[in-house]
C-alpha cells in the first residue's frame, strides 16, 4: 500500500535549510511514502473573526491535511521556538472550534538548524502543540540535524554515508508508524478506494 504524506515546511524561505533537507528526505524514502508538499505561506494570520467564513487558502490548506495519510512536519527553530508561519497554520488547521484537520495524523517533527543542537526546543512545544491538538507523534528516533553544504547538496543529495543511513532508517520507522496507525483507523480501505 501506498501512504500518501504531506509535509509543511516551517521555513518561508525559498532558499531554507529545511526545504533542502525535505528534498534529501524525499529521495531517501522508501517506496511506499508518497510526498506532496502542503504550503502554508499563503494562509492570512489566524483571527477567529474569520471563522464564520473561512478563506480560501485556509479551505485549502485544510483540505489538503485531511486528504494525507500522514503528515511530515519538517521546520526550522526561530527564538527557541516554532516559527510564526508554522504556528500560524497549526492554528488554522485545528479550527473552527470542533473541526481539527490535524486529529488522528500520524506525523514526525524533524528539523534542520546550523547550530550543534538543531531544532530541539522546537520540536519540544511542537510536541505540546500537537499533543493538545489530538496527533499520534512519532516518538523515536529523534532527529535534530546540524546542516552544512558538504553533507546536503542544494538538490538534496546527502554526501555523508552515516547521514544517509540514519535518514534512511527514519523514513523507514515513520512508514512503520504510519501503517501501525492508519491499521488501528476504521475505515481505512474506504478512505483509500
Amino acid at each position: 500500500m501506498t501512504y500518501r504524506i504531506g509535509y509543511l515546511i516551517g521555513s518561508l524561505s525559498s532558499t531554507s535549510i529545511n526545504r533542502r533537507l525535505s528534498k534529501a528526505l524525499i529521495k531517501l524514502a522508501p517506496a511506499e511514502l508518497e510526498f506532496f508538499e502542503i504550503g502554508i505561506g499563503e494562509l492570512p494570520l489566524y483571527n477567529t473573526d474569520l471563522e464564520a467564513k473561512l478563506p480560501a487558502p485556509v479551505v485549502a490548506f485544510k483540505q489538503a491535511i485531511e486528504s494525507a495519510d500522514g503528515l511530515l512536519i519538517i521546520s526550522p527553530e526561530y527564538n527557541r521556538s516554532i516559527p510564526g508561519p508554522l504556528k500560524n497554520a497549526l492554528d488554522w488547521g485545528s479550527r473552527p472550534w470542533g473541526q481539527n484537520s490535524f486529529a488522528g495524523k500520524p506525523t514526525a517533527v524533524l528539523g534542520a538548524s546550523i547550530g550543534a543542537i538543531g531544532t530541539a526546543v522546537m520540536q519540544s512545544a511542537m510536541r505540546t502543540v500537537l499533543g493538545f491538538l489530538d496527533v499520534p507523534q512519532l516518538g523515536q528516533p529523534e532527529a535534530y540535524l546540524t546542516v552544512s553544504p558538504e553533507v546536503y547538496g542544494e538538490d538534496g543529495t546527502v554526501h555523508s554515508e552515516d547521514t544517509k543511513a540514519f535518514l534512511s532508517s527514519y523514513l523507514g520507522a515513520f512508514s512503520d508508524f504510519v501503517t501501525r496507525n492508519l491499521a488501528d483507523t476504521p475505515n481505512r480501505g474506504e478512505q483509500a478506494a
